[in-house]
């Protein structure tokens, strides 16, 4: 399992960031964009005045997402013909007027979102569930981090364990993420850490889930305003975080995890279709893998000697301790809960029977 930060540092950085974020709720009309050499800078006008903020990478796909630009084309326009640029984007934020949620961090803009983008923040996160997790006895935090697009806790109990093979322990766990840039929902993902080679699997099937939905922020004018950090300790947003709270206090499900467990060890069963170079080219194209991370894999599966479906789930988790980010390390992790979850082939499944039929269970979404 790839390492961030340590709980003091990410604490640490929480803290810096609520100092530094703004949010304001905008009329579109309010807006402009101007693009020079340096990269483009949103005007907002607010009480008269107009701040100017620079536009990150992911505000911009946002833009370009909700004005039907298409982004290769936007970026065409970013880099050969900026002027079209700030005509394409503020001629639509003026014809087509809305209500966005804008936020700011370290005076860039992050995220360009609904008006209707309820504010689950990372602090009150952490602040929600630390606590809980604490309390949970065999329970502690392996590795967590926060990134431009997403917070991150990842929590093993040793209390949970059982053996795939011989000596092969896993562990149960279960992965916090959160996304205040509009990149997904608040999920509780269950997770599985293997001991041997600290390799952690997350099985995202089985998540729960809290979108970033809420009520419409109520305006009577088309003003611009900012929006303060005390608006997201309303009563409602309380009374989520304490679901959170419950949610947090179940992930570790013996029941769900010994199914994970019964997966790995069906995997061991079962032989790779084709030699290991053709399996991780089939893989890279399915998930879309770089080259790197495919002969990351591919090294990973030679080293290891096992040419079964978990050799190749377990070279993709090594494989993620190497990733260049935090963000594509989760990512292969997942990866890897995907791969297990594919259907048994069908010359190996056994005779039907009750049992061997059962469905794993379907992820819950928490209701506000």
């Amino acid at each position: 399992m790839k390492q961030g930060r340590t709980l003091m540092e990410l604490g640490k950085e929480l803290q810096r960031q609520r100092r530094n974020r703004q949010d304001f709720l905008a009329d579109t009309r309010t807006l402009e964009v101007e693009t020079n050499s340096y990269g483009s800078t949103l005007h907002l006008s607010l009480e008269g005045k107009t701040y100017g903020f620079g536009i990150g990478e992911l505000a911009h796909q946002q833009i370009a997402a909700r004005l039907n630009i298409p982004f290769r084309y936007y970026q065409k326009m970013q880099n050969e013909a900026p002027d079209l640029l700030d005509r394409n984007v503020n001629t639509w934020l003026e014809q087509k007027p809305e209500r966005r949620m804008i936020r700011v961090l370290d005076g860039k803009v992050r995220a360009f979102l609904s008006d209707r983008y309820r504010r689950l923040d990372n602090l009150e996160l952490c602040a929600a569930v630390l606590p809980v997790i604490q309390e949970m006895q065999g329970a502690q935090i392996e590795s967590c981090e926060v990134t431009p697009t997403h917070l991150y806790l990842k929590v093993v109990n040793r209390r949970v364990k059982a053996e795939v093979r011989v000596g092969d322990v896993v562990q149960a766990g279960f992965v916090v993420s959160n996304s205040e840039v509009g990149l997904g929902s608040l999920r509780v993902e269950p997770l599985v850490f293997r001991l041997v080679c600290k390799n952690g699997l997350i099985c995202k099937d089985l998540a729960q889930k809290k979108y970033h939905v809420g009520r419409q922020v109520n305006a009577s004018d088309d003003s611009a305003y900012e929006l303060y950090s005390e608006a997201t300790l309303a009563q409602d947003d309380k009374a989520f975080f304490m679901k959170v709270q419950d949610v947090v206090r179940a992930a570790v499900d013996e029941s769900k995890f010994m199914l994970t467990v019964n997966k790995m060890r069906e995997a061991t069963k079962i032989p790779l279709k084709q030699e290991p170079v053709k399996a991780v080219e089939l893989l890279a194209d399915k998930f879309q893998l770089t080259e790197n991370e495919r002969g990351d894999i591919l090294r990973q599966l030679f080293m290891q000697g096992d040419n079964s479906r978990y050799g190749l789930v377990n070279a993709v988790t090594a494989a993620s301790k190497i990733a260049k980010t935090y963000e594509r390390a989760t990512d292969l992790e997942r990866i890897g809960g995907e791969i297990l979850a594919l259907p048994v082939p069908r010359n190996m499944l056994p005779p039907p029977t009750v049992a061997t039929y059962q469905s794993l269970p379907e992820y819950q979404t928490i209701s506000a």
